[in-house]
């Protein structure tokens, strides 16, 4: 290529783009919404439109960039209200000239003749815009103003022309619009879709117990953007988007051995689990997968390590008091601060919801290391996808901050066991997995321990006797190379 044809293709320019300051909205968003330019936000009833549309004006006022909220279906006065719940103080930002409520609705007995256009109103949201510098503006409900309209014909030219205006005056615009009952915008006003610029579709999804709320971006016109289903959670401060990170794309690398919290389990792990890792306990009830997993608890407090607990089976003071058995004290780590345990019911929440309480947790706490108790419960909160939604972005979420995590999973005990240490379809990225097993030997029922991996460390390859005991757990290491089955090992294979 000559210098002419190089001057010819000039540096790629970015588009501008306008933050939401919207938790996990930017981060897929790459950035923001288009500035100065128009975000259709389309879902259905309960989606969370109108939240997101004011949260984006909130967020906005609070940093400088006013803004006008222009309610087609909602009164003034029913809009803070809804705000207030949130805990945002939307009189305040008003009286400060950083935000303005225009109530746009018209009476449901309004009989519209003659020429009707948005010119009038316009012209009030322009003198209002002017008055407080608005860069920032949000229609909510428009299809409500729509169906005043006589025909189709005139809703899409009315539209057009909302839509030069804006253009004109440089404002980031958010146009909420009901979705039909299949979460997809109504045909009479698809072409909504290829006229805005930004396409953002909030869906609820019937789930067994619970619904749950997702987010996805339809188009971006000028910018890429994460093309996942994203779940959406609403509660006091706002709305909170959880993207998913590129899996194994930014995972740290996994750190040196810590210690089980018992000799002869590292001895048979090849050192311990490696710091940073995921490692699965899989068994059927009874066979010790708590009791392990909280021998490790134990151990890095008593280091002075951190740990966040999870249970979705038992209270707190249930697991203390269960552990007192095996000779496991966690009552001092709890009062030192070490240990914070976190407790709920499955199907309390949907999906998303569990996962911006744990994600929450995370980041306010900072653990060394997580431990959840038991992802087999994760189906009661919804689904097999919604169990493998969560159990996979919580692994990633802790592999990216070099967090170890521990996670049990009970299974039949019958003869389809094995089908427990895939993880509710996470095996892929689990690190280290332990299987524990009874197997009958004469009148007696006998717990085996198998490490069937473990990444970066020379571990054994076969079945220990494995003990539960007053003093805490016992694990047999025969004097046998760990690469040498016994043969009770091989017996206990076939």
């Amino acid at each position: 290529m000559d210098n002419n044809s190089r001057r010819k293709h000039k540096t790629v320019q970015e588009l501008a783009k306008a933050p939401s300051y919207i938790s996990g909205l930017d981060e897929i968003l790459y950035g923001g919404l288009p500035e100065g330019r128009t975000t259709l936000l389309e879902g259905g009833p309960g989606t969370g439109k109108s939240i997101v549309g004011m949260e984006f004006l909130y967020r906005g006022a609070l940093v400088g960039e006013t803004g006008i909220f222009v309610a087609f279906e909602e009164r003034a006065d029913s809009v803070r209200r809804n705000a207030g719940t949130l805990g945002w103080d939307l009189e305040a930002l008003e009286k400060a000239d950083k935000l303005a409520i225009i109530e746009a609705r018209m009476d449901p007995e309004t009989v519209v003749s003659g020429d009707f256009n948005l010119k009038a109103l316009l012209a009030i949201i322009e003198g209002q815009s002017k008055a407080i510098g608005a860069k920032r503006i949000v229609f909510d409900a428009l299809d409500v103003l729509m169906r005043l309209f006589d025909n189709s014909n005139r809703e899409r030219s009315e539209l057009y022309y909302l839509n030069e205006w804006l253009l004109d005056h440089k404002m980031t615009a958010i146009l909420t619009l009901k979705a039909s009952g299949g979460n997809t915008v109504f045909d009479r006003y698809e072409f909504l879709e290829f006229m805005a610029d930004c396409v953002i579709r909030l869906i609820q999804r019937p789930g067994e117990w619970v619904a749950t709320r997702e987010l996805q971006i339809i188009k971006y016109r000028g910018s890429d953007f994460g093309r996942n289903a994203y779940p959406v959670v609403i509660q006091p401060g706002g709305i909170s988007v959880i993207p998913i990170s590129e899996f194994g794309l930014e995972h740290q690398a996994m750190g040196p051995h810590d210690s089980s919290g018992n000799e002869q389990m590292d001895s048979v792990l090849g050192g311990g689990y490696r710091r940073g890792s995921a490692i699965l306990i899989a068994g059927s009830s009874g066979t010790g997968k708590t009791t392990v997993a909280v021998t490790f608890v134990k151990a890095a407090c008593d280091r002075g390590e951190k740990v966040l607990y999870l249970s979705f089976e038992e209270s707190e003071a249930a697991i203390v008091t269960t552990m007192l058995s095996p000779g496991i004290d966690l009552r001092p780590a709890i009062k030192k601060g070490f240990l914070k345990v976190m407790t709920a019911m499955p199907e309390a929440f949907g999906t998303e919801k569990h996962l911006v309480r744990t994600f929450k947790m995370i980041e306010e706490f900072k653990p060394d290391h997580v431990v959840v108790d038991a992802i087999s419960s994760f189906e009661r909160m919804g689904s097999d996808r919604a169990a493998f939604e969560f159990a996979m972005r919580l692994t990633n979420r802790c592999k990216d901050k070099g967090i170890t995590l521990i996670m049990t999973n009970q299974s039949s005990g019958g003869s389809d066991d094995r089908i427990a240490i895939s993880g509710v379809g996470i095996s892929s990225i689990i690190d280290a997995l332990l299987w524990l097993r009874f197997i009958e030997e004469g009148n007696r029922l006998k717990r085996k321990l198998l490490v069937v991996k473990s990444r970066g460390s020379k571990h054994s390859s076969q079945y220990h006797d494995f003990r539960i005991t007053d003093h805490g757990i016992e694990v047999e290491v025969p004097n046998e190379s760990a690469g040498d089955a016994s043969e009770s090992s091989k017996e206990i294979r076939k």
